[in-house]
């Protein structure tokens, strides 16, 4: 894998010697492409297209400090060992924080901005579900997030993953390697490739989305669309993660978000169903 792309020449003040990582430059990417794909859709409704950077910044704000406060929370011992320094280090996100936190702070600008809050949610939906897949690229790049050992033709190594895919690190996620793998493989073993897996899933998401984004529903309804796809699409994909936070028996903490996400879909897309579909506001000045 390739997990540093180049290190910053030393010369550069405050950013000399720090290695850029393809994770970054994915996340940056899966950012921009949400920004595009909201805009495209919000000039198709009508609506003011460079609002779709004022969400798109509070999307950023949101989805990186959610994503590190939740890593935070989930890893406490380690904060209370290693002190605030631990906040601050380069690892240690967790997307659903982001999400979450993400969610709400877009909303707030969407309405401070006087957005139909319902329709720009069916705006994020394709966004949110193609952004997905770009950074879960940057999770392959870097060797993080992959799931349990195989034997099967996609396996995939990670000898310099973050973490590599030892046979100590998989021990330390709670799986023990069959011994056969290891007699087989050596000490770094092949694992199925549940970025690669995410990536896919997330993309086709997108693609149904975006053929049904244009029939006509009532306001809020695409987005509990994605909400409940999400849902099984974590859902399945976390049976193969080599994880260490089941706590809820054989269930990660993950699996049951995305069994909330994918019942607040379904009751969502139920209780919108028989609605007209709703009139997007317009800004003035804009066509009708």
């Amino acid at each position: 894998m390739f997990p540093v792309l180049f290190d910053m020449p030393d010369w550069i003040p405050f950013l000399g010697g720090q290695p850029i990582t393809t994770f970054g430059i994915m996340m940056f990417f899966s950012f921009v492409t949400a920004g595009i794909i909201a805009r495209i859709e919000m000039r198709r409704l009508g609506l003011d297209e460079e609002k779709a950077w004022d969400l798109l910044f509070m999307a950023v704000v949101g989805g990186i400090v959610g994503a590190k406060l939740y890593y935070v929370f989930l890893n406490y011992d380690l904060l209370l060992a290693q002190g605030i320094s631990y906040v601050f280090n380069r690892g240690g996100m967790v997307w659903y924080g982001g999400f979450i936190l993400a969610t709400v702070l877009v909303a707030w600008e969407a309405k401070r901005s006087k957005l139909h809050v319902p329709t720009i949610a069916d705006v994020a939906a394709p966004s949110i579900a193609l952004a997905y897949a770009v950074g879960r690229v940057g999770c392959f790049l870097v060797g993080d997030d992959y799931g349990r050992p195989t034997d099967s033709w996609v396996g995939i190594a990670f000898p310099n993953g973050a973490p590599p895919s030892n046979v100590e690190n998989l021990r330390g996620f709670g799986i023990e390697p069959d011994p056969a793998l290891i007699e087989k493989y050596g000490n770094v073993l092949p694992v199925h490739p549940t970025q690669l897996y995410e990536v896919a899933m997330s993309t086709v998401i997108f693609f149904v989305l975006w053929r049904m984004r244009s029939t006509p529903r009532a306001a809020g309804w695409l987005f509990m669309a994605w909400l409940a796809m999400a849902g099984v699409e974590r859902f399945v994909v976390e049976i193969f993660r080599a994880k260490d936070d089941r706590f809820f028996g054989v269930l990660t903490l993950a699996q049951l978000i995305s069994i909330g996400l994918l019942l607040a879909g379904i009751a969502g897309m139920m209780h919108l169903r028989n609605r007209p579909p709703a009139k997007v506001p317009r800004p003035a000045g804009k066509a009708r």
